[in-house]
């Protein structure tokens, strides 16, 4: 399945993500925005994973004084979206 989660507190503006819906694997994730190098790289690393495992890893990481980050937000995009 497909969809797009608009990001809060972040660089980034929004997550396209693509999980297949029968095994909970990330086929795809791409940041609109946000820093390259960064948001290229978590989306290399989660694709193949679990959507738990990622969120597991992922959830309550911060960016500097800011109370989320790009990876947080991709975890509350599983979560909100393909948790099951």
């Amino acid at each position: 399945m497909k969809t797009i989660y608009e990001t809060k507190g972040t660089c980034s503006k929004a997550i396209e993500l693509d999980v297949d819906d029968a095994t909970g694997i990330i086929n795809s994730v791409q940041f609109i925005g946000g820093c390259p190098g960064n948001t290229i790289g978590v989306a290399q690393l989660v694709r193949g994973q679990k959507v738990e495992d990622v969120i597991q890893k992922l959830e309550g990481i911060t960016c500097g004084v800011k109370p989320t980050s790009c990876p947080d937000q991709l975890a509350k995009a599983l979560r909100q979206t393909f948790a099951r």
